[in-house]
């Protein structure tokens, strides 16, 4: 019998994880992605630190609908700019086991049109 979804991505995200890590030239953006909101960290894997963080549990990102393709690519977008305003220019994405697709695609192009190089 296979395992529960929830599992199934912790599994996949180890995977991932043996391979992707954030440096201090080029941190890691890491998403996680619920039913109900999306959240992204910018973390330098060297010294442990998230140096930027936005989602839609933030009270300006709240307002409208926060499971939604629209409010993914916002929150990648703010991550971004504070990203840019923190110093980072290149990140490495880390898509937390979830596929690259909707909400997580739609982050990662909010990022981009930030200004970072993912």
């Amino acid at each position: 019998m296979g395992l529960r979804s929830a599992e199934a991505r912790v599994k996949r995200h180890r995977r991932v994880r043996k391979r992707v890590t954030g440096t201090t030239e080029r941190p890691r953006l890491a998403v996680f992605r619920s039913n109900r909101h999306i959240y992204a960290q910018v973390i330098d894997d060297t010294t442990g630190r998230t140096l930027a963080a936005a989602s839609t549990a933030e009270p300006e990102l709240r307002s409208g609908a926060t499971g939604t393709v629209d409010a993914a690519k916002a929150v990648g977008q703010l991550a971004g700019e504070r990203a840019k305003a923190a110093g980072i220019t290149r990140v490495v994405f880390d898509r937390g086991g979830f596929r690259y697709h909707g909400r997580v695609a739609a982050l990662c192009d909010g990022a981009r049109a930030a200004g970072l190089e993912v």
